[in-house]
């Protein structure tokens, strides 16, 4: 139990998210990035029945696709820092950056032997109040994984909070997500992932004014330096994007030993 407090105050300084809002449409899972090394991913994806008008400043999600790009850094092997850049590109002048976010995270480690993977993950940032009704926001965001032969299952309970904007008097919002996949060969998954946003964590919206995303997903293992994750998802409420297509590409770079004197 110590431990576990000696991990989440070394967190605690650093959390400077909103729920995904469609830029990162990730479940994740509770390993970090190694020592040294680094992680670069290309998320992208189009929504193909958005909201179709502005509603309150927010610009339409219509027919626009998302690019956001992700840099992820392991400075132990416990802990990295992840930093995005969200961008839109779409009609009637909604192509821009969108805004940035800073994400640490720090797992149990290996050597405590726990039974499922646990890690902690903090992001907070900016996007431009044009594609966000809060501009300033924070995510708490607990990460339990467990994988039994070929099937593997990932929770992350999302807490997340206005810091600046329409809601900022809000408190905590519910956003759960989850994913569960089965390998139907050693280098393919397939599975689903739920995204949810349910509103306070007291007091939930009502049905329609929840979102529920549901996405059939595949993920490719052709290589230990290589990420591919692809996916078409479906909205249930009122208040959801429907119909997103989302394709995740990552590359893992190490650091090269030093070279020997001759």
């Amino acid at each position: 139990m110590n431990r576990i407090i000696s991990l989440l105050f070394l967190l605690l300084p650093c959390y400077i998210s909103n729920a995904q809002d469609n830029y990162e449409i990730q479940v994740y899972g509770a390993q970090t990035v190694e020592k040294n090394a680094t992680m670069v991913e290309l998320h992208s994806n189009y929504t193909f029945g958005g909201q179709l008008y502005i509603q309150d400043g927010v610009l339409p999600t219509h027919d626009i696709i998302h690019e956001t790009v992700e840099i992820t850094h392991g400075f132990t092997n416990w802990f990295e820092t992840g930093f995005y850049l969200f961008n839109a590109i779409g009609s009637d002048s909604r192509t821009t950056y969108v805004g940035s976010h800073i994400r640490p995270r720090a797992m149990v480690p290996d050597s405590w032997h726990w039974p499922v993977g646990v890690s902690l993950s903090l992001e907070a940032g900016y996007q431009k109040p044009q594609y966000s009704a809060d501009d300033w926001t924070l995510e708490i965001r607990p990460i339990i994984d467990k994988t039994w032969k070929k099937f593997y299952v990932s929770i992350n309970p999302v807490f997340d909070k206005s810091l600046h904007g329409a809601n900022v008097n809000r408190g905590f919002n519910f956003s759960p997500n989850v994913k569960a996949s089965y390998n139907i060969i050693k280098q393919v998954a397939i599975g689903f992932e739920y995204y949810g946003a349910v509103g306070k964590i007291n007091m939930p919206d009502s049905f329609q004014q929840q979102q529920h995303q549901l996405f059939l997903a595949v993920d490719l293992d052709v290589s230990a330096d290589w990420e591919f994750n692809a996916g078409y998802g479906l909205g249930f409420t009122n208040a959801t994007d429907n119909d997103i297509f989302k394709v995740i590409v990552g590359y893992r770079i190490h650091k090269k030993p030093p070279k020997k004197p001759m």
